[in-house]
């Protein structure tokens, strides 16, 4: 697909790379993770829900911290924060080198799940979603704590620094804040509201969807693994790599959401992850290669 091969070639000339933190619990052996990469995906998903669970906690004042835990907890699961521990592992690093990482990602994509479903009258009716949350606050509240879970991801990360890695740190910050921002995930809000009719019904545009999806789900992966690689030790040929990879992931997750299960376009993207997964052919791969079976 020119448009997945045109970003790539564009991928490679982005930003130049190492955290450490509490380890989390694994609650398997490495040995049965990698039999089962399933099970090893699980584990990671558990780990950063566990991080985010200790880090949220419902203390005083109640009115910011109830709302924010309830709303974080509710969204959809997201594979975005898991890859950025499967490419911190890849790497040869330890998944609580990236844990805060993977917990702000998680953040972010809360956050714009809150924006994206505020409980607002005024404006068109959507088609309904698969999953569409309770709404057990007020869109003023669920409008000001989605603004919070941002800069709240942020101080997760800085408060992960023991002041060995700022340099790390601050690199995996700038690429969050690159694609959540106004030319990443707002930008994806925007073309998908301006996408919507009167009535609630979304215009089908080929050419934008695609676009949405290489700006939501596609950057949003990419950056998920680009982090892990940097906070995992990881050399800038593998982090650049992992940039592509991730990116591909996306792509293929973001088209099947959208109906684009099969065609040209998927098996483009797949090959393309295929391909540069080769570079890591002498590491684990099998948790990371199951993305390219959604």
């Amino acid at each position: 697909m020119a448009a997945i091969t045109s970003h790539l070639a564009i991928l490679s000339n982005q930003h130049p790379s190492h955290l450490q933190l509490k380890p989390t619990t694994v609650r398997m052996s490495m040995t049965q993770q990698t039999r089962n990469p399933r099970l090893h995906w699980a584990s990671l998903q558990a780990d950063i829900e566990a991080h985010l669970k200790s880090s949220i906690t419902i203390k005083q004042p109640l009115e910011v911290f109830e709302p924010m835990h309830h709303l974080v907890f509710s969204a959809p699961e997201t594979t975005v924060p898991a890859l950025c521990l499967a490419a911190c592992e890849l790497v040869g690093g330890q998944r609580h080198q990236a844990i805060s990482a993977a917990s702000a990602l998680l953040l972010m994509e809360a956050a714009t799940y809150t924006h994206e479903h505020l409980p607002l009258t005024d404006r068109p009716k959507a088609k309904p979603e698969p999953a569409v949350k309770n709404h057990v606050f007020g869109p003023n509240v669920e409008l000001l704590t989605g603004d919070g879970m941002v800069p709240f991801g942020f101080e997760l990360l800085a408060r992960s620094d023991g002041g060995e890695n700022s340099e790390q740190i601050l690199r995996v910050m700038v690429e969050i804040s690159r694609v959540v921002g106004s030319t990443g995930v707002i930008d994806a809000q925007y073309r998908k509201t301006m996408d919507t009719r009167s009535d609630g019904e979304e215009v089908c545009h080929v050419e934008e969807i695609m676009r949405m999806v290489e700006k939501y789900e596609g950057e949003l992966h990419s950056c998920a693994a680009v982090c892990g690689g940097v906070l995992g030790g990881g050399s800038e040929d593998e982090i650049e790599r992992l940039r592509k990879i991730g990116f591909c992931f996306g792509m293929i997750q973001g088209m099947a959401k959208r109906g684009f299960n099969e065609g040209n376009e998927v098996n483009e993207a797949r090959n393309l992850a295929l391909q540069e997964l080769k570079f890591f052919k002498d590491k684990e791969l099998d948790a990371i290669k199951i993305l390219l079976n959604i």
